[in-house]
């Protein structure tokens, strides 16, 4: 497949490193020639010096025959605009990133009107994540599966959890219907089998209905309790979208922004949030808006040295939930002996939007492809969605009787309301939702989990 990239930022040079990871034939297009010189040397691309948005150079980066144009330069407008340069050209699908909040009710515009296949807005979409955090103060990360029906929780145990010290089949003893689909111990990662035993300090990946999953997290005495008020630290367009979320949840909000006229900007616009203008890296500051007493503190700036050392403040006051953005590689398995809650990825955000859309086209003659697409442990796991189409060679089949590749493990089964966390006599159906977790990276098609 043929893919052009157009910005190589943060998020696309993400998007390169993981595309080009999976074989596709990756052009990028960027203005900065130590960027495209970066990348070259980086990854197995072709680079293209220039304005994306140009005729001329999309000429040259082949777009005319591209199966995918991507557009994540720092201007919505451009990338909408190299878009329909692209269409025009011949490209056969075309991808924008667009932030800007205005744009947010012409997205169906967008996609309808002037041709483009998908519209990411990796602020939204973080802002989202970032909520349903907040409404589940007992998970690291919570996502979700077939429209909510199925969750995918990550929690770390302690000392004293029950599950310090059993195997998983101690889990059906208590009748708890989730799955543990996946383990970190320090660095190892397991894709477990009923005879695993979880020790403490393990971070456990568990699938299972919402309700399934808060009767375990109860059973894990863990806090289902609501937080009631949170403190946003930078005012950005994360912060944006998320107290709109949280105002509408009934969540008070409190905003700490370093800049007037931003500050200005979102009192105009959020009405039931209190906004303070100064440097929320300050420890008095914190203090004295009632850091020590806060439901959450949400780390948002554009430094992500400052988020961590925010985070790690509020951690050793005592916050209860502590969420943190971290855009960058570079820190890596720091972050994991670090106390700084729970951390998000708006560029991982992108990936796990773009990734299935772009394997579904790689598999086009197939009919069982990827819906939904998240990278968890650190980025060497994926969990991932399969909506089965037709009848092939696997539905009707018991499980245990299909031959599976390693490190392979059907995480659940959504058929209609019906939540299924499945065993060795389950079988698959047509118009079943399945959920797969793999530290296979390539996995395109539901059939391909098979030997």
């Amino acid at each position: 497949m043929y893919i052009v990239i157009v910005g190589d930022g943060k998020v696309g040079a993400f998007l390169t490193k993981h595309l080009s990871t999976e074989g596709y034939d990756i052009v990028v297009i960027d203005k900065n020639p130590k960027v495209i010189e970066n990348a070259i040397n980086s990854y197995d691309v072709v680079g293209v010096c220039g304005n994306g948005a140009s005729y001329e150079v999309q000429l040259e980066a082949g777009v005319n025959k591209a199966d995918i144009l991507i557009a994540v330069t720092s201007s919505d407008e451009i990338n909408i605009f190299c878009c329909l340069t692209a269409k025009k050209l011949g490209a056969k699908n075309t991808i924008a990133r667009v932030r800007n909040p205005d744009y947010r009710s012409q997205l169906i515009f967008m996609r309808e009107e002037l041709g483009l296949s998908m519209v990411v807005n990796p602020e939204y979409d973080a802002a989202k994540e970032i909520a349903r955090m907040l409404s589940s103060p007992a998970t690291i990360t919570r996502d979700v599966f077939s429209k909510g029906r199925m969750e995918l929780a990550e929690i770390k145990l302690h000392e004293n959890s029950p599950l310090n010290g059993k195997n998983l089949a101690f889990l059906r003893q208590h009748n708890l219907k989730i799955l543990v689909c996946a383990v970190k111990r320090n660095d190892q990662i397991y894709i477990p089998s009923g005879n695993f035993v979880l020790k403490a300090g393990d971070k456990i990946y568990i699938t299972g209905s919402p309700t399934a999953l808060n009767k375990f997290l109860k059973f894990c005495g863990l806090d289902l309790g609501k937080i009631k008020d949170v403190i946003i630290i930078g005012g950005g367009k994360i912060t944006y979208y998320l107290a709109q979320q949280l105002e509408e949840l009934g969540i008070s909000i409190k905003i700490i922004e370093q800049d007037k006229e931003r500050c200005l900007e979102l009192s105009r616009d959020l009405q039931k949030a209190e906004i303070i203008h100064g440097d929320g890296a300050n420890q008095d500051l914190l203090l004295e808006e009632g850091l020590e007493h806060a439901g959450a503190i949400v780390s948002l700036t554009d430094m992500d040295e400052e988020n961590i050392v925010i985070s790690m403040y509020a951690s050793s006051v005592g916050v209860g939930k502590i969420i943190t953005k971290v855009n960058s590689n570079a820190f890596g398995k720091i972050l994991d002996n670090l106390e700084i809650g729970s951390i998000v990825s708006p560029k991982q955000i992108v990936v796990n939007r773009i990734l299935p859309y772009v394997r579904a086209m790689n598999n086009a003659a197939e009919s069982n492809n990827v819906e939904t697409l998240y990278k968890i442990v650190n980025d060497q796991v994926e969990a991932l969605e399969f909506s089965v189409k037709e009848n092939t060679r696997f539905t009707g089949v018991p499980l245990k009787d299909l031959s599976f590749k390693p490190n392979i493990l059907i995480a659940g089964i959504v058929r209609g309301d019906e939540v299924i966390i499945p065993s060795g006599n389950d079988y698959i159906q047509k118009m079943d939702n399945v959920i797969v977790v793999t530290t296979d990276s390539f996995i395109g098609d539901l059939g391909d989990i098979l030997n």
